[in-house]
């Protein structure tokens, strides 16, 4: 499984829950929790797929806007 097939997953996983996580997520503490888990999870694929370092990070960010508080 390509990151390409991760990332289509994870988009397809979010879409459908979307309306249950937009109530879990916003609070300070979530954002908090969302950040390093984000944070991490960047870095691990950053890892494995050097290239797309700026791919990665432009994902990170957009799935930082759509949870948490900021």
């Amino acid at each position: 499984m390509g990151i390409d097939d991760m990332v289509n997953k994870g988009k397809d996983l979010y879409e459908d829950n979307k309306d249950k996580i937009a109530e879990a997520v916003k609070s300070e503490q979530a954002e908090d929790i969302s950040d390093k888990v984000l944070d991490g999870v960047a870095d691990f694929a950053k890892k494995v797929a050097p290239g797309a370092s700026d791919k990665i990070d432009e994902i990170r960010d957009n799935v930082d806007k759509s949870v948490g508080n900021e």
